[in-house]
C-alpha cells in the first residue's frame, strides 16, 4: 500500500521513497510524493534520483488495479529496495491546484449537476445540466469575487454513513467519491463550499489569482460546458 503524501501536504516538493513493486515501465514506493491521476486531474510529473546523482524522469502517476498502490510511470524502473528522492514538477502542480480550487468555486456560481469535467495546467471545463447558458463575464466576476474573498481551504474526513446521509454533498453526477476504506475526504472553502475530492488545492483562494471564462459550449439539450483559464 502506498503512503499519499501529497494528500496531506501538497506543497511538498521532495521527499525520499523506497521501492516495493516494478513492472514494465513503471515503479511503486512506499510513500508517493506525485499525486495519481484520478477524478479530473491528471498525475503529476517530476523524477525519481538515484543515489548516484542519476535522475530518471517520471511522465506520469497513475492508481493500480485495486488504488491500494500508486505506479510511477518511469522508462527504466530501479529495482526493488532502491530508496530514491522523489522530485515534483512543483511549477504544474501548481497551477493545477489552482484550477482545481477554482473550478470548486465555478461549482458553486453554477449551482446544477455536474456532468463531468477535466483539470489541466492551462485550462480546464466543468459540464453542467442546465438548460441555459450563462454569460460569460457575468460568471467570470462571480468566481472572481469569490477568489478575492480569499478563503482557507481545508481538509476533513466523513465516514461513509455520514455521507450517505448527505448526498447533497455530492455534485457529480458520473464521478462518485470512492468507497471502500469506510470514509470520504471532504474539501471546504470557507463557508462558500465543501464536497468530496481527493485532489489537491491551494492552502487560501487568493492563491488561485485572476480567472477567466472563456468558452461556454452547448453540448446536449441541457448540457453545456463551461471553460476556465487562468489569466496569470
Amino acid at each position: 500500500m502506498t503512503t499519499p503524501l501529497f494528500r496531506d501536504d501538497p506543497y511538498l516538493e521532495r521527499a525520499e521513497g523506497r521501492v516495493v513493486e516494478v513492472g514494465d515501465g513503471w515503479v511503486v514506493l512506499d510513500q508517493a510524493l506525485l499525486y495519481a491521476a484520478g477524478g479530473g486531474q491528471p498525475g503529476d510529473t517530476g523524477s525519481l534520483m538515484l543515489a548516484d546523482g542519476t535522475q530518471l524522469p517520471v511522465t506520469d502517476a497513475q492508481y493500480g488495479d485495486d488504488r491500494e498502490v500508486i505506479r510511477l510511470m518511469v522508462a527504466a524502473p530501479p529495482p526493488v529496495g532502491t530508496v530514491v528522492t522523489q522530485h515534483l514538477d512543483f511549477a504544474r502542480r501548481l497551477r493545477l491546484m489552482r484550477m482545481h480550487t477554482a473550478l470548486h468555486l465555478l461549482s458553486v456560481a453554477l449551482p446544477f449537476p455536474v456532468t463531468g469535467g477535466q483539470i489541466g495546467a492551462d485550462g480546464s471545463r466543468l459540464d453542467f445540466d442546465m438548460p441555459e447558458s450563462p454569460d460569460k463575464d457575468a460568471l467570470t466576476a462571480t468566481v472572481q469575487e469569490m477568489i478575492d474573498g480569499d478563503h482557507a481551504v481545508t481538509t476533513e474526513w466523513i465516514t461513509d454513513a455520514e455521507l450517505d446521509a448527505n448526498p447533497d454533498l455530492v455534485k457529480t453526477m458520473k464521478v462518485k467519491p470512492p468507497r471502500g476504506s469506510g470514509r470520504v475526504r471532504l474539501v471546504r472553502i470557507g463557508d462558500v463550499d465543501l464536497q468530496p475530492c481527493g485532489g489537491t488545492h491551494v492552502a487560501t483562494t487568493g492563491e488561485i489569482g485572476r480567472v477567466a471564462v472563456t468558452k461556454i459550449e452547448k453540448k446536449g439539450r441541457q448540457n453545456r460546458r463551461v471553460r476556465l483559464q487562468l489569466v496569470d
